[in-house]
């Protein structure tokens, strides 16, 4: 059994603990403040995961998955550099300004991507992006949307992208639905694509969907 820690406690958090408890595996959910863990039991979660702090969880875990907001993710993960040694890294934010509505508007590494800073802060550590061109609710039912969704993968290392497709398939993803993009610098355009999520959001609301490769 894997042990997954889950840095940040919201609500994308709290439904990859959900999904991944039920295929199996170990989840700690990571907290920053002890209050989230009465409110995620709350809004009704399996009792098997267990709540940490946020340090305790990278520390603890094999793998570990970033579900923090990404405008404040690089200096906060940077203070786990030494519990993060040696794993792998799921990056799953995008790192945005938002407007005046809350929804994104700005990147906050235009030409490069927050993939990348956290590989270059954590050079002891295998960072994956992954998981961030869609809603939180697809991210863990791809087979709910009418038509098959993309999900994509950028990061160095090769063995831990075949982790991380595991994984994937665990949260429901198929093979052919997953496309891998090559090294971490690809995370610079899948990071770009939440420009076009804001647009559709106003117009269409909050319904599920995902940006993915027709063929």
């Amino acid at each position: 059994m894997t042990t997954i820690g889950i840095i940040g406690a919201g609500r994308v958090g709290a439904n990859l603990a959900r999904k991944l408890t039920a295929a199996g595996h170990d989840v700690i959910l990571g907290y920053r403040q002890p209050s989230q863990e009465t409110a995620v039991r709350e809004a009704g979660i399996d009792e098997s995961i267990r709540f940490a702090d946020q340090g305790t969880a990278a520390r603890t875990a094999d793998i570990v998955i970033n579900a923090t907001p990404g405008d404040t993710t690089l200096e906060r993960l940077s203070t786990f550099r030494a519990e993060l040694a040696g794993k792998i890294l799921i990056d799953v934010s995008n790192a945005t300004h938002d407007a005046a509505d809350g929804l994104p508007e700005k990147q906050c590494y235009p030409g490069s991507s927050l993939a990348e800073h956290l590989q270059q802060a954590l050079p002891a550590t295998r960072v994956v992006k992954t998981l961030n061109t869609m809603l939180f609710m697809v991210m863990t039912a791809p087979g709910s949307l009418s038509t098959p969704p993309t999900v994509y993968l950028s990061g160095d290392d090769e063995h831990a992208k075949k982790v991380v497709t595991s994984l994937l398939a665990d949260l429901g993803w198929q093979p052919d639905w997953i496309e891998d993009l090559g090294d971490i610098t690809t995370a610079r355009a899948t990071e770009a694509l939440i420009l076009l999520v804001p647009h559709v959001l106003r117009r269409r609301g909050f319904q599920p969907f995902a940006v993915s490769l027709a063929r």
